[in-house]
């Protein structure tokens, strides 16, 4: 079964793209390319149970296992020794990345609290658009009775467009519930 979003993309907002910035090839039609969602996990580097309840958290919001993500090098001040965990990092691609997309506009999104829409603000200068979350609770998939901590993510994303205009207007086009 295909994704919603991408049908969507591939009949109607691919040509409404490359009628509004008059594309000469449609090559230079902006899309989505991933999704990256991390997470720092912070205090729970010291106890093993709370990283494997964050990865499992990860497992059901994402549909996919998360990378853990090691430090580099020793921090005393910070009480950090090299190769401790300190994130989670999840790259979606092709139809997860399309399905979390949907899931986020139509399910997530308005399940936050005094929600009016997020800040057309956020783009990166080369098109890729970056949203905190400040709690996992917002997902579905979260019962939350069983979380220990509320903790929050960060997601990118990343597209192919080359100015943040292409891609304000794409993830627009998508249904992204931008403030006026």
């Amino acid at each position: 079964m295909k994704n919603n979003l991408k049908i969507i993309y591939k009949t109607k907002i691919s040509t409404e793209l490359f009628k509004e910035f008059e594309y000469k090839n449609i090559h230079e039609i902006p899309q989505l390319v991933k999704i990256v969602i991390n997470r720092g996990i912070g205090e729970a580097a010291q106890n093993s149970k709370l990283i494997n309840k964050s990865i499992e958290e990860f497992s059901y919001i994402t549909g996919q296992k998360p990378i853990i993500t090691k430090t580099k090098k020793s921090i005393a001040g910070f009480k950090i020794r090299e190769n401790m965990p300190i994130g989670l990092k999840v790259t979606l691609r092709k139809d997860k990345m399309y399905d979390f997309l949907n899931k986020l506009i139509n399910l997530s999104l308005p399940r936050i609290r005094d929600f009016r829409g997020i800040s057309s603000k956020k783009f990166d200068g080369r098109g890729n658009y970056n949203l905190g979350i400040k709690e996992q609770i917002i997902f579905p998939e979260i019962n939350y009775d069983q979380i220990n901590k509320i903790q929050g993510m960060n997601i990118t994303i990343v597209t192919t467009a080359n100015t943040d205009k292409e891609s304000l207007s794409l993830l627009q086009k998508f249904g992204m519930p931008f403030i006026k």
